[in-house]
Formats: structure tokens, sequence, C-alpha cells
């Protein structure tokens, strides 16, 4: 008898028909996709195609940019319209955790910087403030390197784990979603590969959306992978068939590099 395949995971983000304008200037045109729950969505195209506009939109970080604005269309996380009245941006970028282009610890210690989340969200039970630092420093990979430092300023780490530590900082308030803009750009390779390899591992209790203009590093950590294109989502499908068999002429052009 045939196998059957296991079922999807259900989404954690739903976008439907999605317009965005930076003032008069169209951003993104009518775009509609679903981010499934643990896996690693990478989206990717050239400079300007709107990916990082939509990363923004998930967490309505674009509120903070005058002038901006959704004009037609909804985004979904856990079924909840993030544009309602009711919706608290405060709790949703809790919940929809940002790890950016370039690190940016906070000029204090390694352990307040993780601790950060929790002492805002009012936690003051030092004990558990000392467990869930020490377990977000473990899920990043980190902890080995700095348990002897802790308490020395996080700016004094080397590039690739201070992203680490920001990635720490992001999953201790234990997001729903972690977006991620670009974050490997200013590391090495070897650091490249082990926020790579964090990334992999935390699938499972994290759902991971990742801008990256890295091709390689989009077929290797992406289970799904969307193209971009002056605004458009012009290809949205598993990473495989994205980058071995693509739909559209422009998506293959891209990602052989004949333009971007």
């Amino acid at each position: 008898m045939p196998t059957t395949a296991p079922p999807l995971p259900p989404p954690a983000v739903e976008v439907h028909d999605l317009c965005f304008s930076y003032g008069s200037l169209p951003a993104l045109k009518e775009i509609s996709l679903d981010l499934r729950k643990n896996e690693v969505t990478a989206f990717i195209g050239p400079s300007g195609c709107g990916k990082t506009t939509l990363l923004r939109c998930i967490n309505r970080m674009n509120d903070e940019i005058p002038s901006t604005r959704v004009t037609r269309g909804r985004i979904l996380v856990e079924d909840i319209d993030i544009h309602h009245p009711s919706v608290d941006v405060v709790k949703l970028r809790r919940d929809v955790g940002m790890v950016f282009q370039k690190s940016n610890p906070f000029p204090s210690t390694i352990f307040d910087n993780v601790a950060f989340g929790l002492r805002m969200r009012g936690e003051r039970n030092k004990a558990v403030i000392e467990q869930v630092v020490i377990e977000s420093l473990q899920a990043a990979a980190l902890w080995d390197e700095v348990k002897d430092r802790l308490r020395e300023s996080a700016l004094g780490l080397s590039g690739g784990q201070q992203q680490r530590l920001c990635i720490a900082r992001t999953i201790a308030v234990k997001p729903l979603i972690v977006l991620m803009d670009e974050p490997c750009s200013a590391l090495d390779p070897l650091a490249t590969a082990k926020v790579e390899e964090l990334i992999w591992n935390l699938k499972s209790d994290y759902t991971f959306v990742i801008v990256t203009h890295n091709m390689q590093q989009a077929s290797r950590v992406s289970d799904r992978t969307a193209f971009f294109y002056l605004g458009e989502l012009v290809e949205f499908a598993d990473t495989r068939r994205i980058f071995s068999n693509p739909k559209h002429k422009k998506t293959e052009d891209y990602i052989t590099g004949r333009f971007g």
C-alpha cells in the first residue's frame, strides 16, 4: 500500500493580499503566503524587492517609519489579525522576535543582555531569571564560551558571539516566531556556520523567517523559499524545488547569478 504523506505543519503566519507603501511608493503588491510552524522560510531577491519590508511587517516594525502604511490585506499571527485595534504591539514584538543584520548587544553585561526581556516583562525572581539566562545561552550554543564571563561586557564578544547572544536574548522570552534580517552578512564563514547550525537546531521550538542575499545559505537552512522582485512575490515553494527546478525564469536567473 502507498504510504501516506505526513500532514503539513499548520501556519504560524498567514499573509493575505498584503499591499504596503512608503508614502505614495508601493513597496509590496498583493503578497499572499503562509509561514509554517517549526519551519525555516527564506526570503530572497535583489535589493529593494520588498523582502525586508515584509519581514518588518510581521511584527509591525514598519510602524516606526513615518508615512508607511498597509493599504490592503491582512497578516495573521496564530490566527490573530495583527492590525486589529485590540492587539498589544509590545506583546506582538515579544511573540515575534527579531534578530537584525548587525548584532546589537546592549552596552551591559552578557547576563543582563539575556535577562533584559524577562525583566521588561516584569520577572523579578532572581532564580527564574538565572535559569532562563543559562538555558537561553545553552540553546544559542554560547554557554560554554561565556559561562565564566557572564558579568563582563557583551561588547567584548566577537561578532559571531554577539550575534548568538542576540539570538539568546530573543529566545529568552519564548517567542513564537523569530525574524532574521541578514543575520550573517557581517560574519566570517566559521561564525556563519555556527549561526546556521543554531537555526536548524532551534526550529523544533521556533518558527524562523530569514532574509538573505546568500543563495547557498538559503539552500542550506530553509525548508521553503520565497523569491521577491519589485515588490511582488514571484515564486514560493519548497527550497529544494526552488533551487533545482524553479518554475519562473526570473527565479532561475536570480539564483544562478544572472542578475541581483
